[in-house]
């Protein structure tokens, strides 16, 4: 079991992602500004693949009138969440599963960062369907990671390029290395142009491409 007590473990979960992710705390600027767009500042916000609760913690900081559902399948990590929130924890509602355990809405936005690429191929559409079912009209949805060109040399450089990265920003070669491996065995990668299929087949429309970071991708769709 993972203590989310002890320091060393807290900082390996929260400063991840800004050695991994180009641009991380921009990708959530922009997200707040892109929900806040359309979205009232009373909202109800839908929050998929929670994770640690980095992405909570500054919408919940720059929309003080938000209020946020949670969803996570790892326990651990909504205990992080809590953590990392503090008193704006009281804001949230956490829901330990996927998505069919979310409200049924109607929320105001919705959010799924650096969540999509570990989502089975064969589940990514009925997720995101889930995720419309559960919008207002018109409310936005913004999803943010991993999607490169599959053909075996595209995928090869933007893993190249994500180690790189990560190398660059003080992650050990080796750690980076073995991360590269199991985003090329487990994780389920698409190319932008069929990520954004995916969206439009889930019912979204107006989607765009808002941000690309190296091997991730960043787009803003309507419901």
């Amino acid at each position: 079991m993972v203590s989310f007590n002890d320091p060393p473990t807290m900082a390996q979960y929260t400063d991840g992602p800004p050695r991994l992710v180009p641009g991380f705390a921009d990708l959530h600027r922009m997200t707040a500004i892109l929900l806040g767009e359309r979205a009232p500042e009373n909202a109800r916000v839908l929050v998929l693949g929670t994770g640690g609760g980095l992405e909570l913690k500054a919408l919940a900081e720059h929309h003080p009138g938000w209020r946020f559902d949670g969803v996570d399948p790892a326990p651990e990590m909504l205990d992080l969440a809590k953590t990392v929130l503090g008193p704006l924890a009281a804001r949230v509602r956490f829901h330990e599963d996927i998505i069919d355990v979310a409200p049924e809405g109607p929320f105001d936005a919705a959010v799924c960062l650096l969540t999509m690429h570990f989502v089975p191929l064969d589940g990514r559409r009925r997720t995101l369907t889930e995720v419309k079912r559960r919008l207002g009209p018109g409310a936005p949805l913004v999803v943010a990671h991993l999607s490169f060109p599959q053909d075996a040399d595209g995928s090869a450089l933007w893993l190249s390029r994500y180690v790189s990265f990560a190398v660059a920003s003080g992650v050990d070669r080796v750690k980076a290395e073995i991360a590269r491996g199991a985003i090329a065995a487990r994780s389920s990668v698409l190319a932008p142009e069929q990520d954004e299929e995916v969206l439009h087949d889930a019912g979204f429309s107006n989607v765009s491409l808002f941000y690309a970071g190296l091997a991730f991708r960043d787009w803003v769709a309507h419901a």
